[in-house]
């Protein structure tokens, strides 16, 4: 799949009638693929779309913890349109989730999880990310498991909100969900990015590709 980046949403042309979860077909109103720039630095992965997201097609879109992760990438110059948009002006960042649908009464099970991780997988060998900000517990584990060397039990998103973990190949900064982030803990996350990632030469963490 090769992205002509003419669209922010879907960029890679991925399947958009995805009927491999039959405990999702019939409860989602669309699949979410992931929404950004196709050359970004940054990757922001969350669990699974939120029903805002849902409603705008676009992952990290809507009120509350949509419009709060959007707040935080406009802060760091990521994102240049307001909060609140539906289809947010971005650049060096792409925005996705671990799973692509959303069910309204439960959150994704292990085997959707699974499921949905070659497109996870696609779009972080196309994208080639520096930082991966992993949003939420589940988020956390999954990436961190299969990109770090730690056991699954070591990890927990509230004690490493706004840290660094060294990846394969890239760094995880993890970040709390974004319903439940305090206006201090949004603010450390932004300190952690300006002061110990933005700040330095991230791009240390493997050999960039030239763009």
């Amino acid at each position: 799949m090769d992205a002509t980046q003419e669209e922010f949403a879907n960029p890679f042309g991925m399947d958009v009638d995805c009927e491999n979860c039959e405990g999702l077909c019939d409860a989602r109103d669309r699949v979410i693929h992931g929404y950004g720039d196709v050359g970004a630095e940054f990757l922001v992965v969350g669990e699974r779309p939120t029903a805002a997201a849902e409603g705008n097609g676009v992952p990290f879109t809507g009120a509350g913890g949509g419009e709060r992760v959007q707040s935080i990438f406009a802060d760091l110059g990521f994102v240049r349109s307001s909060p609140g948009a539906a289809e947010p002006d971005v650049q060096n960042v792409f925005f996705t989730n671990l799973t692509r649908c959303r069910h309204p009464d439960r959150a994704p099970t292990d085997e959707e999880v699974t499921t949905c991780e070659p497109f996870l997988n696609a779009e972080i060998r196309m994208i080639n990310p520096q930082i991966i900000v992993a949003v939420g517990d589940r988020a956390l584990r999954e990436l961190a498991v299969a990109y770090t060397t730690r056991q699954p039990d070591s990890f927990d998103v509230e004690s490493e909100h706004a840290t660094t973990i060294r990846g394969r190949g890239f760094e995880i900064v993890p970040m709390r969900e974004p319903d439940s982030m305090t206006d201090d803990e949004a603010a450390a996350f932004l300190d952690h990015m300006r002061e110990n990632v933005l700040s330095r030469d991230y791009r240390q963490t493997k050999g960039r590709r030239s763009r």
